[in-house]
């Protein structure tokens, strides 16, 4: 364990005409600069907070209290918590609330709360009036290790997750670990899945830190939340200020999403993003292995971590959508998969790794591979020999 960090502010370049960058502020307190923060940022004429209704019960009035007390005008505006909020209904909702409220081409959108906050709220931002300004104020875990920057907005559909969206990347994003302290610890240790997923692809050294701090981390220990965060925060933010709309080398903070997409869709949403995600590593790093393109062990040292930090152990049966066990079943996986935005001339896009802390990339150099489904359930029926369902699913 080390010291909680103080205060650090990393800048994300975003290559766009013209060219800008924007802060990242990781800081114990940082909630409470929110007004002073915006104000440097943005001279915005109306400020539009968005948060879920549980956020707003806990932080709300602050945002609005710090904006004003900046000179800002700011109202608040909430919506239901939960994923089923992600639509293009409550998108529609919101954006008629700020156009009944007069905000203008000169407002601002800030996105207090977590992942369907912050992409929910993003696309309102990045749609209304053709683009406003966007400042994220992540809340949970997830969204301050990954969610919270990069400028990834959208909205879900039936036919998935994410299919209807836009880059929108903010102006200011403030990381407050505060926050965390009203988290509930099942989202809390779902978020430590981003974590796990950002050691595995880019660094070796932050995996074995978390090895070594599974039950500080599963237990919230704010100095090792503190490690965690800032590490993320900064491979995030290097790797984003390279490839700002996912065209290289960011698709590899992929992992574990092609499957953890469809295990989300499959389940109701009955799993957290963080859950779906940790099963996606696991069917993943397996298929990689049964692939040959994986080191032999690391699907087994990844699960050993995953296990460690409190997060689901088991396969989700796919075709009942029970997250409580089982294994995957090919057809229903891929038959979901293959809406996945990532998808590419109607193959299935896999981000694989080539050991812990690298990803593998294809022939041609790209960081996803497409494999033929034929394949692929057959890499599968050999990464999980343990289920018969699989075996007996794509025969």
């Amino acid at each position: 364990m080390t010291d909680r960090p103080s205060r650090t502010t990393l800048r994300v370049g975003v290559p766009a005409p013209p060219e800008r960058a924007y802060p990242v502020h990781v800081a114990r307190g940082a909630f409470a600069r929110l007004g002073e923060l915006v104000a440097e940022v943005a001279a915005a004429g109306r400020c539009a907070v968005l948060a879920d209704a549980n956020v707003a019960s806990l932080y709300g009035e602050a945002a609005v209290a710090s904006i004003e007390a900046a000179g800002l005008p700011a109202r608040l505006s909430t919506f239901p918590a939960g994923e089923a909020s992600k639509s293009r209904a409550i998108w529609a909702e919101l954006t008629d609330r700020l156009l009944t409220a007069g905000l203008g081409r000169d407002g601002l959108v800030v996105a207090l709360g977590g992942g369907v906050t912050g992409d929910l709220a993003g696309f309102v931002a990045a749609t209304y009036m053709r683009g406003v300004p966007l400042v994220a104020v992540p809340t949970s875990l997830m969204a301050m290790l990954d969610s919270g920057l990069g400028g990834k907005t959208g909205v879900d559909t039936p036919a998935g997750k994410n299919l209807v969206g836009a880059f929108h990347h903010p102006r200011l994003v403030i990381v407050d670990p505060d926050l965390l302290s009203t988290l509930p610890r099942r989202h809390l240790r779902a978020g430590l899945a981003e974590g796990v997923k950002t050691a595995a692809v880019l660094a070796a050294d932050l995996f074995g830190f978390i090895e070594n701090s599974a039950k500080e981390l599963r237990d919230g220990d704010p100095a090792c939340l503190d490690r965690l965060i800032e590490a993320c925060v900064r491979h995030k933010a290097e790797i984003v200020a390279a490839d700002p709309e996912e065209a290289g080398r960011r698709q590899v903070l992929n992992f574990g999403h092609t499957a953890g997409h469809a295990l989300e869709v499959l389940s109701g949403y009955t799993l957290l993003h963080g859950e779906a995600v940790a099963v996606g590593m696991r069917i993943e790093s397996r298929l990689g292995e049964a692939m040959g393109v994986t080191k032999p062990g690391t699907a087994g040292r990844l699960a050993t971590v995953l296990d460690a930090v409190g997060l689901p152990g088991t396969l989700a049966g796919l075709a009942a959508g029970d997250a409580s066990g089982g294994g995957p079943d090919v057809e229903v996986l891929l038959e979901a998969a293959s809406t996945d935005k990532k998808a590419r001339g109607g193959a299935i896009r896999w981000v694989l790794l080539q050991r812990i802390g690298a990803v593998a990339p294809d022939s041609a150099g790209a960081w996803t591979h497409a494999l033929d489904p034929a394949a692929v359930a057959d890499g599968l029926r050999a990464a999980f020999p343990e289920h018969a369902d699989v075996r007996d699913s794509a025969s």
